[in-house]
């Protein structure tokens, strides 16, 4: 079960429940990958429109953060079907993480 006050969230995909975080390794990751400057960067950077990419990115971090030993290449493999529920674990998990901010939406082209 997860444990809000340690900023996780929990989401089912494909029938599977997981635990998500993003830990401060996690962060890290992100920063490198998204290309942001510093933790401020990267929240202005995670308010804009994500990219397909992104979400991938953002849920691989968080799964590994939550405890899932998971590359981005496995997590790009997921099925679309699930897409409003990897959508609605971002949204949540930035939530967690930086705060109720917009709502989480895949950007015009991704």
């Amino acid at each position: 079960m997860a444990n809000r006050h340690r900023g996780e969230v929990e989401a089912v995909f494909g029938g599977r429940r997981y635990t998500l975080c993003l830990t401060l390794g996690a962060l890290a990751e992100l920063e490198t990958a998204l290309g942001a400057d510093g933790l401020a960067g990267l929240g202005t950077r995670l308010g804009k429109s994500l990219s397909a990419r992104d979400v991938i990115r953002i849920l691989a971090a968080g799964l590994r953060g939550g405890g899932t030993a998971i590359s981005d290449e496995e997590v790009a493999q997921f099925p679309l079907a699930d897409f409003a529920a990897y959508a609605e674990a971002v949204r949540a998990l930035l939530a967690a993480t930086f705060g109720e901010g917009p709502a989480v939406e895949p950007a015009a082209n991704p």
